[in-house]
């Protein structure tokens, strides 16, 4: 692989230049019938400006990866598992036609990509093929959690497992006890918590699972190797878009349905509750003055919380504006702030959650 752009050195006046955000897009133009790879890019906050990694290893010409995890590790990224998928085409109408992800195979593959040396690595594969689960890092380890391991199941899976990247080695973790898929991972006060999903309990027929599931967490204690069933702490029907932790504190700005709600809520240990200062109503306007929101996602950077926006600008050339907003939670006055646009050719779409990489 070619080298990729330098970052300006780092400078005590200039916090952000020790963090790099990782994210995996799949452009797509509406009238081609070639189906782009996905994409790994960089986002330097400091200078308010993308570069181009590469393409995911491992996929031939057509495919993409959906429903797999991204975190980080020291200077590394890692891609865990997923699905494979090609685009479809179906037409809405005579005149306009949309792209439908059709899954080929769940794969439990694991890629290492350096950010320092630019190069990708293959790690030992998950024991369980999934996509759709709950990832986090606790303690230097990956957890991952849930999901769903085979393309036809309409129910999710209770199995965990754990990754040494010393060792490059997974371990099989006791199953949760709850089947769960689309849920979200943090590591919350030394702690894994697998939260909310469309979950399910094992020896249920029911085809629906219930609220008390979908609204409750598994928080696994790595000292004593158990899970723990917490009820209510999404108190939601609908699963977590993202739940990230700032300094302590949980923070969440909607589902997996409506990724932004108009503002920030925090976790207090028993409740969700709205941030002060953290309605963003111009965030909330910009799709009534684009034509469609494409992607939203948060990544935490210090005391900040990063939001990624994506809109189509229909021009002569379809575009895509990229907006990144940031609120601080440590601010006590006016805390959001948004960077200048930036424009993409063609129509990203985000395949995954972005991770943060801090440079060392």
């Amino acid at each position: 692989m070619g080298s990729l752009p330098s970052p300006p050195s780092p400078s005590p006046e200039n916090y952000l230049s020790n963090y790099v955000v990782a994210a995996v897009f799949c452009p797509r133009e509406a009238s081609s019938e070639v189906t782009l790879p996905n994409s790994i890019e960089l986002y330097y906050p400091h200078t308010n400006t993308w570069s181009h990694v590469g393409p995911i290893p491992g996929l031939m010409d057509g495919q993409v990866l959906k429903g797999f995890s991204m975190v980080s590790l020291g200077d590394s990224i890692y891609i865990i598992g997923g699905q494979i998928c090609h685009k479809e085409r179906v037409h809405v109408t005579d005149e306009s036609a949309d792209l439908l992800d059709v899954g080929i195979q769940v794969v439990p593959t694991v890629y290492r990509y350096n950010l320092k040396t630019n190069q990708f690595f293959p790690c030992a594969p998950l024991h369980v093929a999934r996509y759709d689960f709950a990832c986090t890092v606790c303690d230097n380890k990956i957890y991952v959690a849930g999901g769903k391991s085979t393309l036809a199941s309409a129910r999710g899976i209770s199995s965990a497992e754990v990754y040494d990247p010393e060792f490059d080695t997974w371990r099989a973790l006791p199953n949760m006890r709850v089947l769960r898929y689309k849920c979200t991972g943090v590591t919350w006060q030394g702690k894994v918590y697998i939260v909310g999903g469309f979950a399910g309990r094992e020896d249920s027929d029911k085809t629906m699972p219930s609220l008390v599931e979908r609204s409750s967490a598994e928080v696994y204690e790595t000292a004593t190797e158990k899970w723990e069933l917490m009820a209510g702490m999404w108190q939601l029907d609908v699963p977590a878009n993202q739940i990230v932790e700032v300094n302590g504190t949980l923070f969440s700005s909607g589902d997996c349905l409506n990724a932004w709600k108009g503002q920030i809520e925090a976790y207090d240990g028993k409740l969700w509750y709205e941030v002060d200062g953290s309605s963003n109503q111009s965030l909330s306007s910009l799709e009534h003055t684009y034509s469609k929101r494409l992607y939203l996602t948060m990544a935490p950077i210090a005391t900040s919380l990063f939001f990624f926006a994506g809109y189509r600008l229909d021009r002569h050339v379809v575009t895509t504006l990229s907006l990144v907003h940031v609120f601080d939670t440590s601010a006590t006055g006016h805390a959001w702030r948004t960077f200048e646009p930036v424009e993409f050719d063609g129509e990203r779409e985000l395949c995954s959650h972005c991770c943060v990489v801090q440079l060392s």
